[in-house]
């Protein structure tokens, strides 16, 4: 496959009348355009977030769009382990496949060090450790499925980051922009070993990562802040931003196309992929160093207390 995509949209995803998809992250922004066209092609969707209320709104508001769409929702919390392992732990009760896990969630640049709750900062416990978390306890339904897909989110900030294994939780000192950078580096890195060792063990899962661009979503507002420098570009300069639906087509056409392939990293195809339709995305050198990739690897389970 060439790196250019010719134009391809929501419309290009096949229809398919079974498939069951789960997706963080998802009852606004990106991941909220991932359920909708997931939904209004025929997949069954598991949209996920911290607060049911918001959930039942995006759910009203797919069934407004498409009544007989099959989405659902589940409460889960990627800031606490705990939560994570109590949803994992009713889908491994249920026992049914999952073909599609898109980690879609994200924390972005809050101006003071958080922590989950597990102790972690915020922006690498939510974003990595928590996707991490959630992945190797849901492998045995995704090893079900004939042909799964794992999709995971990743960010042109990753261009910046840096694994600093010497800090990882930013406790010696905390630049949101850097911890933001690194998390979403290693959010790539998850998704390209996450390959290798599927190729590695047979397990028959096809991971890969994606981006958006620079999308007009709430994710500058409620990490940054409205009135910080990204959130008042966000707030007065829009059309500096792409519609969230357009910066979704990355991760929905790694989550569908027959020509999307494992290992890969796809985002927008114009200015410096901060917008337009999917292609090929360039990974930075930092992510392709594999070493430190296992040790990632070795290191998030030790930290998320999982193995896969």
């Amino acid at each position: 496959m060439q790196n250019e995509i010719k134009n391809w949209t929501a419309a290009n995803i096949p229809q398919r009348n079974n498939g069951l998809a789960v997706i963080t992250g998802s009852t606004e922004g990106i991941g909220y355009e991932d359920a909708l066209a997931l939904s209004s092609s025929g997949w069954n969707v598991i949209m996920m977030g911290r607060i049911a209320e918001k959930g039942a709104e995006s759910i009203a508001k797919i069934h407004e769009i498409n009544p007989k769409a099959k989405v659902s929702f589940e409460k889960m919390d990627l800031a606490d382990l705990s939560s994570i392992k109590a949803f994992a732990s009713k889908m491994i009760l249920k026992g049914q496949a999952i073909d599609l896990l898109i980690n879609n969630a994200g924390v972005m640049t809050p101006p003071k060090r958080l922590e989950t709750a597990n102790g972690f900062e915020l922006q690498f416990g939510t974003n990595h450790i928590g996707h991490f978390a959630l992945t190797a306890q849901l492998l045995p339904l995704l090893r079900k499925s004939q042909s799964a897909r794992v999709i995971t989110v990743s960010s042109i900030a990753n261009r910046e980051g840096i694994i600093n294994f010497d800090d990882l939780q930013s406790k010696s000192s905390y630049a949101p922009g850097k911890a933001y950078s690194q998390a979403k580096l290693a959010n790539l890195m998850f998704a390209l070993e996450l390959q290798r060792q599927s190729e590695k063990h047979g397990w028959g899962i096809m991971s890969m990562a994606a981006h958006p661009g620079v999308s007009r979503t709430n994710l500058l507002i409620t990490g940054a802040g409205r009135w910080s420098a990204a959130g008042i570009a966000r707030t007065f300069l829009p059309f500096l931003f792409q519609p969230s639906a357009q910066g979704a087509l990355p991760t929905l056409y790694a989550a569908t196309s027959p020509d999307a392939k494992g290992g890969l990293y796809y985002g927008p195809n114009k200015m410096s992929e901060t917008r337009g339709f999917p292609s090929i995305a360039k990974i930075p050198a930092q992510a392709l160093d594999i070493n430190v990739s296992l040790k990632l690897w070795e290191v998030s389970q030790a930290l998320a207390k999982v193995e896969f």
